[in-house]
């Protein structure tokens, strides 16, 4: 598995204090807080070191580029909006399974990793302001919005493009459809259909992460008749070395640059799916929350390298995950078919989670701390910030019961 050390960038000071600082991605990782402790900056952190050491790995870029001063702040860490965390007492160390990653003093070092099985990821950053790409019309003509958020609809648009039916959704038996020609989301529903910018908050922001995600997930092992991945082998390889030639022209332009190492990524068969995501519960009711993330479960479980990296607000997802942790428990457990459809009424059981797959972190925004959220038996603690703040308010109402009983 791979493994971040971070200190002293954006809201993180001491970082993780256990194990000299380094703290594990497994294939489940959830990162909690309150706002503005660094739950997103450490998940756009691990997806630039991913998307870099993807690029090393296929030879998209080289060392040199990428050490090359104030490249990693100012290039690949501004396109996550990084750019501005930086300090003189930054330290940040990524291990992978191809490079590993040393940033201290303002440089930059990069040194391979011997002896491991590397498996090219389909790397997606599903940001918090997605449902800007169902509520707005035409948001690629949009300015100033965030990079990833482009990304993200390039890749709804090409998943919209590529269904030849409609999708049944994960979410109040509702299904998805997308006209091509006149380029119109739709929901349909028992006896109406309405415009996806019509539709409720939650829809707009559940539905393009469950689509991207279940497309790329699904498709990582299957060529699409509108991937340019249908090229022959050795005419991928002549496209390849011309790209490659481009790509070393240092009179090339960042934005024809981006585009040729896009091109070349297509090119490339993937092994693997890494799907971080932002506040997956944004807008939804917990019957929906928990839905939503049994889907995620469910296609990270596809594939043995997929990854799925999550921040969170909702104590219900780590609820809702330790359910997921029990049932895979007991589905290696349980033999009889009427139990096992039981079983998978509660969780799906292709949702169900190994325990030691799963790690969740708590983000301090005081003392910019990052902490691992006991377990046991492989089972989140209920000991975490989310259920402390449930019972807070639940403390705070017997005060006010005990104010009520002085006034009478």
């Amino acid at each position: 598995m791979s493994k971040i050390k971070i200190k002293n960038f954006g809201p993180i000071k001491d970082g993780y204090q256990e194990n000299n600082g380094w703290f594990d991605i497994k294939k489940v990782t959830v990162f909690i807080g309150n706002q503005g402790s660094g739950k997103s900056t450490v998940a756009k952190l691990i997806s630039t070191f991913t998307w870099i050491e993807k690029a090393l790995y296929k030879q998209l870029v080289n060392k040199g580029e990428v050490t090359r001063k104030s490249k990693f702040e100012n290039y690949y860490c501004e396109y996550q909006n990084l750019k501005n965390y930086f300090n003189h007492n930054t330290e940040i160390e990524f291990e992978g399974k191809a490079y590993k990653f040393h940033y201290k003093n303002g440089r930059l070092n990069i040194d391979e990793v011997k002896g491991l099985k590397y498996l090219v990821p389909k790397i997606m950053y599903v940001p918090a302001e997605r449902n800007f790409v169902s509520a707005v019309s035409q948001p690629e003509k949009l300015k100033y919005l965030p990079k990833t958020l482009y990304t993200f609809l390039e890749e709804f648009e090409r998943s919209k493009n590529e269904l030849v039916d409609s999708l049944h959704l994960p979410i109040n038996n509702l299904s998805f459809s997308y006209d091509s020609k006149k380029r119109v989301s739709k929901i349909i529903g028992e006896g109406y259909d309405l415009p996806l910018y019509e539709a409720s908050s939650g829809l707009q922001s559940s539905i393009p992460l469950f689509l991207v995600s279940k497309n790329l997930a699904e498709g990582i092992d299957r060529i699409s008749d509108n991937s340019i991945s249908k090229v022959s082998l050795e005419e991928m390889q002549t496209l390849r070395t011309r790209l490659l030639s481009l790509l070393r022209n240092e009179k090339l332009t960042e934005e024809l640059r981006n585009q040729a190492i896009e091109v070349l990524s297509s090119v490339t068969k993937n092994d693997c799916f890494i799907n971080v995501v932002e506040e997956p519960e944004q807008n939804l009711f917990p019957s929906s929350q928990r839905s939503i993330l049994n889907s995620l479960l469910k296609f990270n479980s596809i594939n043995v390298g997929n990854m799925l990296i999550m921040t969170t607000h909702s104590p219900y997802l780590i609820n809702y995950l330790t359910l997921a942790v029990e049932a895979d428990k007991l589905k290696l457990r349980v033999n009889d078919k009427e139990l096992r459809s039981e079983l998978n009424k509660i969780v799906p059981l292709d949702s169900t989670l190994n325990g030691d797959d799963l790690v969740v972190y708590q983000l301090d925004e005081k003392e910019g701390k990052i902490m691992k959220l006991k377990s046991y038996k492989g089972l989140p603690s209920d000991e975490n910030y989310l259920n402390i703040g449930l019972a807070e308010s639940n403390d705070e109402f017997s005060k006010l019961l005990d104010i009520e009983d002085l006034c009478q």
